[in-house]
């Protein structure tokens, strides 16, 4: 049985994270190196401004190809507006209903402005799991 519906119990505390300063490149070998569909991108303050996604990698390097010039920088090619984040305290069924809801494969969980973890299908599972126990 769970211990709690708080989110702080399930998210992961050290997300894979890029500043926005980054070459997407880089950043690239890093979402491949570490298995994830995306990271979260933060700023020199640790403050979330974007999310990017292998299908931003993609269009990146489609553009790129296309338009025959350099990639350039996650801040070009990151999802800056509307970023629905999570906080700490979040019950973990009601972040799961809404990533269902609106198709998300992972949250960034945000606590006095700053990035603190992420949730994603993996951890979500992980609960709903220990729910059988």
């Amino acid at each position: 049985m769970l211990q709690s519906v708080g989110l702080r119990d399930y998210m992961i505390t050290n997300p894979v994270k890029v500043k926005d300063d980054a070459n997407l490149l880089n950043t690239m070998k890093i979402i491949i190196d570490n298995k994830v569909s995306g990271v979260c991108v933060i700023n020199e303050n640790k403050v979330l401004v974007g999310m990017l996604s292998e299908m931003d990698c993609l269009a990146a390097i489609l553009k790129s190809t296309y338009n025959n010039v350099g990639v350039g920088l996650v801040s070009e090619y990151m999802t800056k507006e509307n970023i629905i984040v999570a906080h700490p305290g979040d019950d973990i069924l009601n972040v799961a209903q809404d990533m269902l809801a609106k198709n998300q494969r992972r949250r960034p969980v945000v606590e006095d402005g700053k990035l603190v973890g992420q949730v994603s299908c993996r951890q979500l599972l992980t609960a709903v799991d220990k729910f059988n126990l």
